[in-house]
């Protein structure tokens, strides 16, 4: 069966970006650094990305790219015996579920995206009843504003890889650099976005051993690189044989924390700049308001306070979350969808709706159940099952996967790759040192 692949590096790093760059930089990095201490937390966030998450990228695009199979099949194939083979199937159908999972609240929380962004729009028109409706919970409107999302997310994966994903991620990516570039410029030059740098971009150094913090930023730099779950893994399949994996693969994380950072130089100041308009940002605790509230209650109080220019500023800001969130869902609909399309030979159409159908059932089970479900599947997936699904993809590369396949595989982009610093670091660090630094700052959230 002839499979997808990216038509240049270009397009792969576009594609790779999307998936590492979604809410989980734009919402969530922000606002965990809201709650963590600001620059304390990014500093730990950026320590963390190229200990621990560039390592276990690498990882993840070696095993795609040698194995040219989705996560379940790549991860059977690689060893010889019959009992690491099913713990092969284990953690591929484990990543599988997880993608699945994580997209379901995924797809909610862009739903709200989606929603927030129309709002603007019946407010020009005079319909403020649906512009109230568009902007507060309630079941109809999760469902609908989801099942919309899914839609859209669906149509992109059924176009396959070069038609689909790499399309529009070519498209979108650079429409989400430029978006969020303006938005900065404007919101750095309102009054109190100093003092939202200060609070983003000066350390308080007694917080960063804070155990909680680290694995937040742990858990962040797994998110919002989609690591884990396989998403990498099959991107990595798709990479033609003649790139340079190492250099790629840094590209992906460097162009990653860069938006995470923009994000914030976005995020941060904007709510000090909503609490010099008298928008109330920090919670009864003492800290600053973070999570969905941040978001969805003092952003949008922030455009409201600036009059007619806060219309188009929202307006701008939603697309922009939309934009993030569409480029990572589509590599998350991906893992299950190459599955069923390469280990069962259904039609990608076909398996892009079916997976897509049961997907978007769970998110509907999740709103009806919002309260119980919502925060535990959030937790569930990224602080609890990312990491260790890392940690285990870690084991296959440098236990499981023979040495002399790697370096094969790393020498068909880099012929030199054998005398460079990576291959004299990364096979003895992904084989001891990332496992344990994942499990113990795994360890650190108990």
């Amino acid at each position: 069966m002839q499979r997808g692949q990216f038509s240049s590096r270009l397009a792969f790093i576009f594609a790779a970006s999307g998936s590492a760059v979604g809410l989980g930089n734009i919402w969530g990095f922000p606002t965990n650094a809201a709650e963590n201490g600001g620059a304390a937390f990014v500093v730990m966030y950026f320590i963390l990305a190229f200990l621990l998450a560039y390592p276990a990228l690498m990882a993840e695009l070696i095993i795609g790219r040698h194995t040219r199979a989705n996560m379940v099949n790549a991860l059977v194939s690689i060893p010889s015996g019959q009992a690491s083979k099913l713990l092969g199937r284990f953690v591929g159908i484990g990543g599988m579920i997880t993608a699945g999972l994580i997209l379901s609240f995924y797809s909610i929380v862009a739903g709200w995206m989606l929603a927030f962004m129309l709002e603007p729009i019946t407010a020009l028109f005079g319909q403020a009843s649906l512009g109230h409706w568009l902007t507060e919970d309630g079941l109809v409107r999760n469902v609908g504003f989801s099942a919309l999302f899914a839609l859209m997310t669906i149509l992109i994966i059924s176009a396959g890889v070069e038609n689909g994903i790499e399309k529009w991620s070519v498209r979108l990516m650079p429409s989400l650099f430029i978006l969020m570039s303006v938005l900065i410029i404007y919101v750095l030059t309102q009054e109190g976005a100093v003092d939202g740098l200060k609070h983003y971009l000066i350390p308080d150094f007694s917080q960063i051993t804070d155990p909680d913090l680290i694995v937040s930023a742990m858990g962040q730099a797994f998110f919002s690189m989609s690591l884990g779950v396989g998403t990498m893994l099959i991107y990595g399949s798709y990479i033609r044989s003649d790139e340079n994996l190492p250099m790629v693969g840094a590209l992906v994380t460097l162009t990653d924390m860069s938006v995470a950072f923009l994000a914030g130089l976005l995020v941060l100041p904007s709510i000090f700049v909503a609490q010099n308009l008298g928008v109330t940002i920090y919670a009864e605790s003492g800290s600053l308001i973070a999570g969905p509230d941040l978001i969805f209650q003092v952003l949008p109080a922030l455009f409201k306070s600036m009059g007619v220019a806060g219309l188009f500023v929202g307006f701008a800001f939603f697309v922009l979350m939309s934009i993030a969130a569409v480029t990572s869902s589509i590599s998350m609909l991906e893992v299950p969808v190459s599955y069923a399309v390469e280990a069962h030979n259904v039609d990608r159409k076909k398996a892009t709706w079916l997976v897509g159908l049961i997907l978007f059932a769970i998110s509907a089970t999740i709103c009806l159940n919002f309260e119980a479900l919502f925060g535990f599947v959030i937790t569930l997936t990224t602080e609890r099952a990312q990491p260790l699904l890392s940690m285990m993809l870690c084991i296959f590369a440098g236990w499981v996967f023979h040495r002399n396949s790697i370096l094969e595989e790393l020498k068909s982009g880099n012929p030199d790759v054998e005398s460079g610093i990576f291959w004299k670091i990364w096979p003895v660090y992904v084989k001891f040192i990332c496992p344990v630094l994942i499990l113990l700052t795994f360890a650190q959230g108990f």
